[in-house]
Parts: C-alpha cells; structure tokens; sequence
C-alpha cells in the first residue's frame, strides 16, 4: 500500500499565511463601508444605448453599464419627482407616510411624520459624511441641482454638505448628484442635434412634425445628460475613489411625454437603473427582476451594514437579497389636477385602478400646457380628427374604473383586457394583490386633502406659470407649440 504523505509544519504554516493573505487581500476588495454615490437623472426611461435604443448617443452611460449590471425591470413608485423622491429616500410608499400628492405638505406645519427617516439619518449614525452635491469642481463647467422636493417639510440638517470637494477627505460618504437636464422644458441642440426624421415614435403618439422634433429634442437632453454622467465617473477615478464607491444611476421617474410623468402607464413608473460595484455585481451583465426605487434605498443600507428595520423595500443584490413577485404604483394629485389611480404589475400582467374614472386621462395641467409641445399638439389633431384609435384612446372624456394590460404582448398598453373572460383569474388575482397592499401601507389617499394645502399649491403653480410664460414669451390664453434651440456653449 502506497504511504499516504502528510506535509510539514513549515507547508502547512505556508498554506496557513497563504490564506490569511487572501482574505486579507478580498477584505480590501469589499470594504466593509463603501461609499455610495446615487447619480440621479430627471424625467428619464431607458432611453439609452444600454437598453437598445440605436438613435441614442449615450457613449458614456453605455461605458458604464458595461462595468455595471443593468436592471431591466426598474420602476419609482409615481410617477412625479415629489411623491417618487420622497419614498425612495425614506424607503417608504409615500401612499403610506401621506406623501401622495404632488408639491404638497411644505409649510412648517407639515413636518416629516413621526417615525419616517431619511436614508442620510440611519448612514449618518453608521459613520456616513452624507451630502447633496450641488458645487462640483469648475473645470467640469457644470453642477448638480441639489434637488430634494420632498413632500414633507424638513427642519433638520437632511445632508452634511453640498460640496463634492469635501467627499474625498470624508469617507465613507453616502453622495446625490441631481442632474436636471432631462427634465422639462427641452431644447434642441444647436450643433448636432437629433435628426427628427430619424426618431421612432411610440404608437399612441401621431406622426407629426412637432411631436418629432420635441422627441429629438429629449433626445438631444439625453445626450447632455450622459456627458456629465461621463463627468462625474471620470472624476471619481481621477480623485482615487472608484475601488472603494458602488455607483447607482437611475432616474426619478420616466420620461413626459404624453403619457409617461404624471400618468399611471409603464412610461410614467419605468426608470433606468444600472449598479456598478464588482465586487458583488458581474461587470457588463444584465438582470430583469423587478425592482423598485424603494429597494434602491434598502440595498444602499445593507450595503452600510445598516439592519433597518419596517421598510417597503429590500436589498435586490448583496446579503439579505429578495426578489420581487410585484411592483405597485400611485398617481395622485398633480399641481391643480386632482386623481387617484392605483396600479399592481407582475412580471407579466398590469392592473390600474381609476378611483375617479369620470375624470378624462388628459386632464388640464398648467404646467404642462406651458412646458410639452407634444401635449398641445395631441390635443389640436384630435380636435381635427387625424388621430387613429390607439393614439385618440387616450383623448376620452372618461376612463374605465378597471384596466388590464398584457405588458409581453401590449407594451404600450392599448387594449385593455379587463373586460376579457379569458384574463378574469389574472384580474382576480391582481385585484387581491392591490387590495392586500392597500390595506397593509394604510394608503392614505383615500383621506380627502386638506383644501389649504391644494389652494397654497395652486398659488405656488401660479406664480411658475407667470415665469415660464414670460420664458416662452406666452399670452395668458397660449399654450408651448413649439421646441427651443439652446444656446451652442451648453452643448
């Protein structure tokens, strides 16, 4: 029988240090408290060369996805700056904390509700320098918007600073950088700008000179936004900050178009999302679970170390990670246009609930009259009959209390198969789903709004409509009918 060798001391001492040193070695790798940098777009899809869009010219956000894994099925949970940011930085529905109605609740006698925390207050007491940056280094000739618009009015100090030169020398660090630039009103880019006649336009929006060039000209916004993406990841690099900050970019919400912000369809709760951190994360790979912007919060605290308890979210990567059987989504109050529509969607099928179906989808909005060309115009075509009954759906006068949609086969959610036999087991059980979650966040949209608050809402409107007004030169009775040329040195 063959003698079986057993190593000496000395190998088995070598073989000991060998792997100490390799733990050691993969412990630098995954700090045990990243940094976390949010890049937060405005008003933006997944409009990008990344999610396969050819008229996109996205080099730099493409670049990062290609070091990232790209999130596919990535939604905010409203379809508005307000009610969207105020969930995803306090983890919370804002059905839940009554932060539902857009630009609401800012006076001193709407503080945060008792209990609610901001995602900067749990990393804070983690070890955190947290900050909002809005003064970023000149040479990149640009800065961030500093944007919060919370739905909530916030007396305490919510970020450390709003300087990107104090990062470096505060880590680890939890940092936003807004970025407005897609956000409306759109201008067209004086050097070259998106060829409108290149521009593939969704089904329900006619095809119009207008509406074309006002699509070229989100296009052209796009192509500023991913310039200074492009700028902040160079600058991380330079400043010696890569190996050790997850980077998440996503946007707020979707895009406005004529149905995407303000309205309860995919193009309103859709957002991009990309992750980049390698240690956890498979450069250039892609995922299409859903996740909501709420699981963006909950995945930032694990990441920390942070065990948060009571939150809507959780982590989507990483240690304590859940995958998602459903994604729920809200529309309520916007500006002077009042509604409540609730939506659950699967992986497949969505059901959107109008509570008050007697209001018409397009319902007027100050802001909108003044900022989206492709608004106005939608409305003047159906007036003159030259729309076909996928784009004139969306003109009714009424909505029904019920819509099915089939997001494999419909997308663009056109036919609703509420009323389909067939689809009744799917609507059952969607139907269920919502009421569940209804019950379980204590949606408080089903309180009526305090008339105080929507009437200090609409003075607030009101004097935005004077400014925008005198921006585009419009008369009190004119709506935007048409896009705007940017001046060539912000392009």
């Amino acid at each position: 029988m063959r003698k079986r060798l057993r190593p000496s001391l000395h190998q088995f001492m070598i073989c000991v240090l060998t792997f100490a040193v390799c733990l050691t070695v993969r412990a630098a790798e995954v700090p045990s408290k990243p940094n976390i940098l949010w890049i937060i777009a405005e008003d933006a899809c997944r409009d990008f060369g990344c999610y396969g869009l050819d008229a996109a010219r996205t080099p730099n956000i493409d670049h990062l996805a290609s070091e990232s894994c790209l999130y596919r099925n990535a939604f905010a949970t409203g379809p508005v700056c307000s009610a969207s940011r105020s969930a995803f930085m306090t983890g919370l529905y804002q059905t839940r904390i009554g932060a539902h109605n857009h630009r609401s609740h800012r006076t001193k006698e709407f503080t945060r509700p008792a209990g609610v925390r901001l995602i900067t207050e749990r990393l804070r007491e983690a070890g955190y320098f947290t900050a909002n940056v809005r003064t970023l280094p000149p040479e990149l000739g640009f800065n961030g918007a500093g944007k919060t618009d919370w739905n909530f009015f916030e007396n305490g100090k919510a970020f450390d600073s709003a300087k990107w030169s104090d990062l470096k020398t505060r880590q680890p660090f939890y940092a936003q950088v807004n970025l407005h630039e897609t956000h409306r009103p759109y201008y067209r880019a004086a050097k070259d700008p998106t060829d409108p006649a290149k521009v593939d336009l969704p089904p329900y929006l006619a095809d119009d000179p207008i509406i074309r060039a006002d699509w070229a000209a989100y296009l052209d916004e796009v192509a500023v936004l991913d310039e200074r993406v492009g700028a902040l990841l160079r600058l991380i690099d330079s400043e010696g900050m890569r190996e050790n900050t997850v980077v998440f970019f996503f946007s707020d919400h979707g895009r406005e178009d004529f149905r995407g912000k303000y309205f309860p369809f995919e193009q309103g709760f859709e957002v991009p999302l990309m992750v980049r951190w390698p240690a956890l994360l498979k450069p250039g790979s892609h995922n299409d679970d859903l996740v909501s912007l709420l699981d963006v919060h909950a995945t930032s605290l694990s990441l920390a170390g942070v065990n948060a308890t009571g939150l809507d979210g959780a982590p989507f990567f990483g240690p304590g990670a859940k995958k998602r059987a459903f994604i729920f989504g809200a529309r309520d109050r916007i500006d002077d246009t009042p509604d409540r529509v609730r939506t659950v969607r699967d992986a497949r099928f969505k059901l959107v609930r109008n509570y008050e179906p007697q209001r018409p989808y397009l319902q007027r909005m100050a802001y909108a009259e003044l900022t989206n060309p492709t608004y106005n115009r939608m409305r003047q075509l159906f007036a003159e009959g030259k729309l076909n009954a996928d784009q004139a759906r969306f003109m009714a006068s009424e909505r029904p209390a019920e819509e099915l949609y089939d997001l494999q086969n419909d997308p663009f959610e056109l036919h609703n198969l509420a009323a389909d036999p067939a689809q009744n087991n799917t609507l059952v059980r969607l139907r269920q789903q919502l009421d569940a979650w209804i019950s379980d966040t204590n949606d408080q949209g089903a309180v009526p709004e305090d008339p105080k608050t929507a009437a200090e809402d609409l003075k607030r409107n009101e004097k935005t409509d004077e400014k925008l007004r005198a921006e585009f030169g419009l008369g009190p009775n004119e709506v935007l009918l048409k896009t705007f040329e940017r001046p060539v040195k912000t392009h």
